[in-house]
This record gives C-alpha cells, structure tokens and sequence, in this order.
C-alpha cells in the first residue's frame, strides 16, 4: 500500500462568570490520551488505521477522534465527513510534529506524538509513552464547560469544542481508490471550534446543546498544533 501524503471553525463563545456548582471536575490524571486520526475515504491506505483507532477507541483511557481531510477528494470521492477544518488542524500541526507536510493515516498522540497509525502496537507504545496532563481540571455540564486553575501554555492555550459521533459508521464508497469497499468509521468528527482561551485561572464558557447522536470532547491545547494538557469527554 502507498502512503497518502501530500479554517479552523472560529467562533468563540460567550464566557460565564460565577463558580460551577455541583459539577464534577475531570483532574489532569484522569484525563484520557487524546489520539486524533487524520484520514480520508479517498485514501486507498487508510482503512488499516481506521480499523486501529476503532480498536483503541474501545481503550476508557483514550480519546478517539477522526478527522476526515479533504485533499485527496480530487481522486474521485469526497469523503462525506471531510471539512476543510480538519485538513487546516492537521497542517498545523506538521512542523512541531518535525513532520515535511501532511499524509493520510496519520495518528497524533497528545498532540505531541506522530505515527502512520498502521501498527497497533507502535500506537499502543505512544499512549503509554505520553507524560500526564499538566493542564486544568475540566467538568462538562449542560451547555457549559468549566475549566479549573493550573499551569496554562507558554502563551496560554486554546479550548476547543469537539462533537463526535461514539458509534461505528459503516461507509459505501462509490468511486476513486476504493471504488467498491464498505469502510467502518469510528469517533467521527462533526464539528470543531474554538470556545476561547485559557490563561492559568479558572474559567466556564457557554456551549451549544450536543446534537442527538453525537459526544462533546473539550481539548485545552497549546496554541500553533502544540500539545493537548487537557482533554475531557461527556
């Protein structure tokens, strides 16, 4: 098999003032390894890491996530869940990653870690290798996130807001590299965005309500694709 190789959603929202009250808080060593596949339909090597991550998703200390990108969508196909978002994420995070520019499968461990995804074993090392999350205490409530005090990034860090769907998808592909295939998804995506930042103190941000179907995930990153210190899922 050949290696496929080749904005983010703004929209801040409004911040809350007040303490959260009777919400429980998800402490950085409870926090899950976050591993974000990014992959495409159109990519004729990209079922092996998608059958990985369906297997680590099944891991309660790991969050899985897949990103469809959409540069391979020329080949034939327009992979139903690519969104030009993604295929931004995954740019951004080539050069801290040390890694020439982006492929297909490719797995981001932590944010800090990059593999191919094809060997379950070499994924399994990277999450067990990640160091603990450094980042603060997280507790999701209805349409409402709060974020504790800690240590932020060197230039503070982002929040992002992540809905995705828990289920298995299975995907009947018509046309280009795999013409014919019925490809299982996992984790997918739906939609991505930047609540704001976080600077160190404790902070709640106002969400949308989660579709029907879907999971909300909270990511606290280091600014320009830099490492996950915190992460959270409902």
């Amino acid at each position: 098999m050949r290696l496929c190789s080749h904005l983010l959603i703004a929209g801040t929202l409004l911040a809350l003032s007040g303490p959260a009250s009777a919400m429980e808080f998800v402490t950085p060593h409870r926090q899950p390894t976050v591993v974000e596949l990014f992959t495409s339909q159109g990519c004729s090597s990209c079922p092996p890491a998608n059958a990985n991550l369906i297997k680590l998703a099944a891991r309660p200390d790991v969050l899985a996530l897949s990103f469809s990108v959409t540069y391979w969508d020329y080949l034939g196909w327009k992979d139903v869940f690519g969104q030009p978002a993604y295929t931004q994420r995954q740019a951004v995070y080539e050069p801290r990653l040390g890694e020439a520019g982006p492929f297909t499968p490719q797995m981001v461990v932590d944010g800090r870690a990059s593999a191919i995804g094809y060997d379950l074993r070499e994924m399994q090392a990277l999450i067990e290798a990640s160091p603990p999350k450094s980042g603060p205490a997280i507790s999701l409530g209805r349409e409402r996130v709060d974020l504790g005090a800690g240590r932020p990034g060197r230039t503070g860090s982002d929040v992002w807001l992540v809905w995705f769907d828990p289920a298995t998808v299975e995907v009947p592909v018509r046309r280009g590299e795999n013409t014919g295939r019925t490809l299982p998804h996992s984790h997918v995506v739906h939609h991505l965005a930047r609540l704001g930042g976080w600077n160190g103190e404790a902070v709640a941000f106002s969400t949308p309500a989660t579709p029907k179907g879907l999971k909300t995930a909270i990511l606290v990153q280091e600014p320009g694709g830099g490492p996950i210190l915190a992460a959270a899922t409902d």
